[in-house]
């Protein structure tokens, strides 16, 4: 399966060119970002940022990606096993013109991606990534023997982000380690379990490490949901932990468990640190529209302005520049915080919610139960091969008693909660996402637009 969308270019390994992403794929496509590269800079050779995460085909990739950059007449700047985010840190502090992170975020371990940054770090904007497309489908231009890129290293960046975290205004470092929490991690054997356990250890805490050894064999699902995170429920309550914290594999999505094993809720984490942020510097929020209705109550107690986007990290960062919003992100544990950067920072995220967990004086248990209490359940369907739009045209037609949205497929308000029904940009799936006051009666509205659209989607094919 190959996927070329919003969030870069992404599929299984192996197979034949096209079906999977194969080596003439990662050629293909880092030519054609290459000469976007040098298209848009009018640079002969400019200077490109690459980092990994640990999944098992991950230097594999690397190789392919920056001997093709190479080729074309980019230097690079290997930062090596790294997240995404400190690669999007690194691009500008480098003086790079662009980044490449290699990682299949939330997807299983067959999977990898290229996920494409500009010169600020942050990923390109559909313009631009037409036009990547459109340079790779096209003729490649390679450079002269005396016109080929270089490699530099740096061995270093894990560090600096976690300088930078520290660093901030609203990060109080001495707050935490006077609290001297306790904290269990599961980084799914990705370089998560590098730099969280660095950041906690900088901030004096004791660190449970589970699942900590970046080897890019995944001990579970490596989506930081509940179902995937036995592990880590237990050895909190075991170990007598103050908090769990779970990312996933390029640290950008950030989940946390409470002192009891309870789960805090991924919805929560965008509420639980934008709540701190707005209390030290009241302003406005942003989230994606499956994200939790939570964000809005808490933004509005606070005197801000709530904004809903498109889902898509760069749709929200779009929509955060736009009502110049002080925190957004997404609420599958997304964090962006503009002060630092404008990415999803799980680094940067943990030591924002460390500092409120540590000045608040309460447990994570007792923080989250101050906040509104919705319930969300998150379903799938497989994509089909039929026309989704046209079902999802005739399903609004069924619903006149719906506000309906269709900036990013179809949302649909209703006075029991609301349901999202999109394609999604990473897999060859539909999310149904449903939002209600009770876990059955979100599981209900859910189930009850999945059944409909799924007879709409049968009935549609031939």
């Amino acid at each position: 399966m190959l996927i070329t969308s919003i969030s870069g270019i992404r599929g299984t390994i192996g197979g034949a060119p096209g079906e999977g992403l194969t080596p003439p794929d990662v050629v293909k496509f880092a030519t054609g970002y290459a000469q976007w590269i040098r298209e848009a800079t009018g640079q002969q050779q400019p200077t490109v940022v690459v980092g990994r995460d640990a999944r098992l085909s991950g230097s594999l990739v690397r190789d392919l990606l920056v001997g093709t950059l190479n080729a074309v007449g980019v230097h690079v700047i290997d930062l090596g096993l790294s997240t995404t985010p400190t690669v999007e840190l690194a691009v500008p502090e480098e003086n790079a013109d662009g980044g490449i992170i290699l990682t299949a975020s939330h997807n299983p371990r067959q999977w990898n991606a290229l996920k494409l940054l500009d010169r600020t770090g942050e990923f390109l904007d559909a313009a631009a990534g037409e036009r990547v497309l459109q340079l790779a489908n096209g003729p490649s231009n390679y450079a002269e023997i005396d016109a080929i890129g270089g490699v530099e290293f740096r061995s270093d960046w894990m560090e600096r982000h976690v300088q930078h975290a520290l660093g901030l205004e609203l990060v109080d470092a001495e707050a935490i380690r006077a609290r001297r929490f306790k904290v269990a991690v599961d980084a799914v054997n990705s370089s998560g379990g590098i730099i969280v356990p660095m950041l906690l250890e900088a901030l004096g805490c004791e660190v449970v490490r589970i699942h900590c050894e970046p080897t890019g064999q995944f001990a579970h699902n490596p989506e930081p949901l509940p179902a995937h995170l036995k592990d880590l429920c237990e050895a909190v309550v075991a170990q007598g932990c103050d908090l769990g914290i779970s990312v996933d594999p390029d640290v950008d999505r950030l989940a946390f468990v409470a002192e009891d094993g309870s789960w805090f809720g991924e919805e929560y984490t965008l509420v639980a640190v934008a709540d701190y942020v707005l209390s030290q510097t009241p302003g406005n929020t942003v989230s994606n529209m499956s994200s939790t209705r939570a964000l809005r109550q808490v933004t509005e107690a606070h005197g801000g302005t709530y904004t809903a986007s498109a889902v898509g990290e760069v749709n929200v960062v779009k929509a955060i520049k736009d009502t110049d919003a002080i925190i957004g992100g997404e609420g599958n544990g997304g964090v962006i915080y503009p002060a630092s950067h404008c990415g999803r920072d799980a680094v940067v995220g943990a030591a924002l919610f460390l500092t409120q967990l540590a000045k608040c004086g309460q447990t994570a248990s007792a923080l989250r139960a101050g906040y509104p209490n919705w319930f969300m359940s998150k379903d799938k369907l497989d994509l089909p091969s039929v026309d989704v739009d046209r079902a999802l045209g005739q399903l609004m037609e069924a619903h006149p008693e719906a506000e309906v949205n269709t900036i990013d497929g179809v949302k649909f308000d209703l006075e029991e909660g609301w349901v999202h029904l999109r394609k999604s940009n990473t897999e060859p799936i539909i999310r149904v996402y449903a939002e209600a006051e009770s876990e059955a009666a979100a599981q209900a509205l859910g189930g009850r637009f999945k059944a409909e659209l799924t007879a709409l989607l049968e009935a549609l094919v031939v």
